[in-house]
């Protein structure tokens, strides 16, 4: 027997029936002239028959949820005929982490730790957007020192060339162009080494905090940035003369994954899914946060409205964001200043240093808060053990991550920790669009399409 369940509609059963679980309701339903459904078992033989019958010859395939072309785990149930998809669908939540729910248990500041590991290749934009959020609550958006703003802007952009890099040299790889995986990933171990060195760690940096940043650039970082970029910006020319005009990539890329305007309006699709149609949505020019206001740089489109379109997009995003990180770094050394909100009621107290027990506080600046006074130990004790507290009420911020708007939404009771926070992931929005790439196409163009969106299931599966 198989697990199929066949409803099936009958006449109410009469009072001799031996049903023990629907005998009252079949009563009460009797007296109203209802019917009862009743759910029954299939045999295999019996369906294979039927399918027969209809003269259709329909075969369903599971890619994923752990294929190297589903970008984690998402698991894709296709419907084909022959080498045609007549029908494509997204199966989520293999990656369940409940970072949200966790957050609800956590304390402001450590909520940053928690939303960093979402999409794990833009963790930079998930603390940003907690933390611009949060500061909406308490009130201090305007009292956020420039400095702070400028590091904030800096690691976001090279967080959006970490992302594209990966994208487009996994990307790359699952159509076999295995060159462009290790130039990709060659200039993305850049990125990361400033991450390291700024931050302690190559992701998940928890770097971003309420009120500004963790700490202020360390000595050597300027330096260290004016080398990488020409360098990056060197090795993004050699994946243009990779791709570009690649008669195989164009031939696996042009007119694949087609979705056009009134598609991405209609499924609440961002980023460069929706830029490859024309329209040049970008929240840093649109709503612009953290100064980007301020900054030269342009929003890229294309009108192709396929993967090709997206691909290039990616790659001249990146350009951008080298313009940006160059402006950045012209102002972080032209102007010191704080990197934390005055407010010792919710600036971090911590101080990090290199130890032999590795990134950890200060030891001197332990010393000094211990030998201050009672009143400053005490203080320093609450605020990293219980946390400050947020005025009731909610706030929603969106920021312009390298795969679209991201949002998060924070709810508090006027406590030490957020009542709800939710996040609007676009990969999650994103992935809606996997019907309308896919149906009608063939298998191999599926890979394409899905690349093309760039999912992390990190984000989808928050």
């Amino acid at each position: 027997m198989s697990t199929h369940t066949e409803f099936t509609q009958t006449d109410v059963p009469d009072e001799g029936t031996n049903d023990v679980y629907a005998t009252s309701v079949a009563d009460e339903q009797a007296a109203e002239g209802a019917h009862v459904f009743n759910a029954a078992g299939g045999d295999w033989n019996d369906l294979v028959d039927e399918a027969t019958s209809l003269g259709e010859e329909r075969i369903v395939v599971n890619m994923g949820p752990q294929h190297p072309s589903t970008h984690g785990v998402l698991r894709l149930i296709l419907e084909i005929d022959g080498e045609t998809v007549t029908e494509a669908r997204a199966g989520i939540g293999y990656l369940h982490t409940g970072i949200e729910k966790n957050m609800e248990y956590r304390t402001w500041v450590q909520g940053v730790t928690f939303c960093t590991r979402m999409d794990y290749l833009t963790s930079m934009f998930q603390e940003t957007a907690y933390c611009l959020a949060m500061e909406k609550l308490l009130g201090i958006t305007d009292q956020i020192p420039e400095r702070a703003n400028v590091i904030r802007v800096l690691m976001m952009e090279l967080s959006r060339i970490n992302s594209h890099t990966v994208c487009l040299g996994t990307g790359g790889m699952e159509m076999g162009a295995t060159t462009v995986m290790t130039v990709a990933f060659r200039e993305r171990e850049r990125v990361l080494r400033i991450f390291e060195m700024v931050t302690g760690l190559r992701m998940n940096n928890a770097y971003i905090r309420p009120g500004g940043v963790a700490q202020d650039l360390p000595p050597g970082a300027i330096d260290a940035l004016r080398e990488m970029v020409p360098q990056v910006r060197r090795g993004l020319g050699e994946l243009e003369a990779l791709m570009n005009e690649n008669p195989i990539l164009k031939g696996r890329t042009v007119d694949v994954g087609v979705l056009d305007l009134a598609g991405c309006m209609a499924l609440g699709i961002t980023g460069p899914v929706l830029r490859s149609t024309g329209l040049p949505h970008d929240l840093r020019k649109l709503d612009p946060y953290c100064g980007y206001e301020t900054y030269d740089f342009d929003v890229v489109t294309r009108t192709s409205q396929d993967a090709y379109g997206r691909l290039r997009i990616r790659i001249d995003e990146m350009y951008e964001s080298l313009k940006i990180v160059e402006q950045c770094i012209d102002r972080l050394q032209a102007d010191e200043g704080p990197v934390m909100v005055e407010d010792k009621k919710i600036a971090w107290p911590a101080q990090l240093a290199l130890g032999s027990d590795g990134l950890g506080n200060s030891l001197d600046h332990i010393r000094e808060i211990m030998g201050t006074s009672m009143e400053s130990l005490i203080h320093h004790f609450k605020l990293v053990t219980e946390g400050f507290r947020v005025p009731p009420g909610q706030a929603y911020q969106a920021i312009e991550s390298p795969k679209g708007e991201l949002g998060c939404h924070l709810v508090s009771e006027g406590g030490t920790r957020p009542y709800r926070a939710h996040f609007r992931d676009p990969s999650f929005n994103n992935l809606q669009a996997v019907a309308a790439m896919c149906e009608g196409s063939q298998i191999a163009d599926v890979i394409v399409a899905v690349a093309s969106i760039d999912p992390v299931m990190g984000g989808v599966d928050r």
